[in-house]
Order: structure tokens, then C-alpha cells, then sequence
């Protein structure tokens, strides 16, 4: 991911945080309440089930039509994070572009990077990576920001439970040391929020038990999390992944591996919101062999604004595929 913010986009949001918030801690939202900013709908719609009508949420990217791998934030969005209570991160280079908006907000918003708090091999090196690169580390929950591990490190961390109930308890104790009155609830929610991610489990978990060991192909890396908890083998070579998800066209050795490897397994995982020729000649092969193909997003579908229904959705139609081709 090589998103940046331009060098006139950081002096607007100088501008508009000292309009916003001269005393230079971060503002309540409307009415009062904390506001949380995320960094994609995937946080945001954590932060909603979590804080419910008590939080001001707003997602930078909250459209299947932005690509969080090409992204450049707005002075809007920038006035926004300068106002914050929370901003709530991916980390892992993934969203760059949030965390440099908080280093020139100005403001001292709490920052919850998911990747930091993910506990997940390699995170660590992920986040020591990132300061290095010289992004802000925030407060509260923060690791930073940097450029991407892609081979060392899988960043589409809201694609393991774990990782997004962590996301949510952290949020719910922030909330509740910066809304006291309302810790209660958000706590609830919380503990809410984890139950129905228990149910995703389930799921998982029933994949796992009638398909592990099976193979399949991914057109990216986006969603491997959640196939390997399910026990799927990822057969699709790395570098034919690493590539469309760079935005790059794979070598023509590469794409022909790949599109001989289709055949031999039991569905195409493939990233809904990113096409290439390369993936369409991938599908194709699908296509030709009868492989069904599942489509998977990075952001939250058109009409989708929950977390937990967006993955089940997803994970029913997984299930369904690889019980056609059985």
C-alpha cells in the first residue's frame, strides 16, 4: 500500500484543527457525545455496535467504491480526526493514511490500532516497522503506522474473531473511561457483540469440522484468517496474491501456475472489490473447471452496516460452495 497524504492536505488539517479544537485536546462529538473515527466501515460498524446511539461514529471509507490500498484523505476527514475521542485503526501499514491524520490533527485523540492489539505472529515486527517509519503511535492502544509486510505479515486483521473482539473490548473500556456514565453500557454491548462473534465461530468451526484439509485458490490475501481458522489450505501461489493485491500484474509464469492450480481445488476465494484481467482470467478457470467462486470484500457491501451479518453472510456462502463442489 503506498497511500499518502499530500503535503497541502497536511497544512489544511493543521488549519482546520486549530479552528476546530485551539485548546488542543480532542472535542466531543454532537450533543455531547464521545466521537469515534475509524478508519473503514469494517471499524466502524464495530464502533456502532459498541457504543450504539451514546457514540458520534463516522468511517473515512464507508464505500465499496474506495480502495483503502489507494486512498487520500480529505481535509474533511482530517477535521474530523482533530475532533475525535477515539480513532480507531487497522495498523499494519494498511490504512497509513488514518495515522498520519491523527500525527497532524494536533489533538490527542485515543488511538486502538487492531493489528497492535491482535496479539497475531508478527504483529509485533508489523507495529516496530511501522515507528520506525516514523508515523505517530497515538496514545491508548496505538502501535503506529508504516508501510506494508506483505510475505511477512497478513494485515486484514478484522478477518480473525479474535483479533475484533479484542478491538471491541478495548473500545468499550476506552469509551467507558472517557463516558463514565455510560461504561455499563457499553460494556454490555461489548459482551453482546462477543456472543453473536461467538456464533461466527460456530460457523467457522462447522466449515472446519466437514472441510479442513481442502484446498482453495484466493485472488488476495484479504480474508486467509478466517479460511485457515475453517481449516481450508491456501493452494494459490504467494506471489500471484501479493500482486493483484499491490495492484500489479503477476508474471505470465505466475498467472499460468495459478490458473493451473484452479482445477485442483474446491472454490476461488476472490476479493469482490478489486478486478485485474489477471483475476478475471483466474475466475475464468474457475469457471471453465466448476469451481465455484465466493466473493469476499475488504469494506462492507452496499446495504450491509453490520459487522457480524456482513461475515456470516460470507461465511454461509463459503460453506454452500464448498458443499456444491463436494
Amino acid at each position: 500500500m503506498n497511500t499518502r497524504v499530500p503535503t497541502a492536505l497536511l497544512a489544511g488539517a493543521a488549519l482546520l484543527t486549530l479552528a476546530a479544537c485551539g485548546s488542543g485536546e480532542p472535542a466531543q462529538g454532537e450533543a455531547g457525545r464521545p466521537s469515534v473515527v475509524a478508519s473503514t466501515d469494517v471499524y466502524g460498524s464495530i464502533a456502532t455496535a459498541v457504543g450504539g446511539d451514546l457514540v458520534e461514529v463516522r468511517s473515512i471509507i464507508d464505500s465499496p467504491s474506495a480502495d483503502p490500498h489507494e486512498y487520500e484523505a480529505t481535509p474533511a476527514d482530517a477535521a474530523a480526526v482533530a475532533r475525535a475521542t477515539i480513532v480507531l485503526v487497522n495498523g499494519g501499514g494498511y490504512d497509513a493514511f488514518a495515522a498520519q491524520l491523527v500525527q497532524s490533527a494536533g489533538t490527542s485523540p485515543t488511538v486502538i490500532d487492531a493489528v497492535g492489539l491482535s496479539g497475531l505472529e508478527g504483529a509485533e515486527e508489523a507495529g516496530h516497522a511501522e515507528e520506525a517509519a516514523g508515523h505517530s503511535e497515538g496514545d491508548g492502544h496505538a502501535e503506529g503506522e508504516a508501510g506494508h509486510g506483505h510475505g511477512e505479515f497478513n494485515e486484514h486483521v478484522w478477518y480473525d474473531l479474535g483479533t475484533v473482539r479484542k478491538v471491541a473490548d478495548a473500545l468499550a473500556a476506552d469509551l467507558g473511561a472517557k463516558d463514565a456514565a455510560n461504561a455499563a453500557t457499553y460494556s454490555a454491548n461489548a459482551q453482546r457483540l462477543g456472543t453473536e462473534l461467538d456464533g461466527l465461530q460456530q460457523k467457522v468451526d462447522a466449515i472446519k469440522a466437514a472441510q479442513a484439509g481442502q484446498r482453495i485458490a484466493v485472488t488476495e490475501p484479504v480474508p486467509l484468517y478466517l479460511t485457515e481458522a475453517a481449516g481450508l489450505e491456501n493452494a494459490t501461489p504467494e506471489s500471484f496474491s501479493e500482486a493483484v493485491e499491490e495492484g500489479n500484474d503477476p508474471a505470465a509464469a505466475v498467472l499460468a501456475e495459478t490458473v493451473a492450480v484452479v482445477p485442483t481445488v474446491r472454490a476461488v476465494v476472490a476479493n469482490a472489490q478489486t478486478e485485474s484481467p489477471s483475476t478475471q482470467e483466474v475466475e475464468k478457470a474457475a469457471a471453465a473447471a466448476n469451481v465455484p467462486v465466493v466473493a469476499f470484500t475488504e469494506t462492507l457491501p452496499d446495504g450491509v452496516d453490520s459487522y457480524v451479518a456482513w461475515q456470516s453472510a460470507q461465511l454461509d456462502a463459503l460453506a454452500g460452495a464448498l458443499n456444491r463442489a463436494a
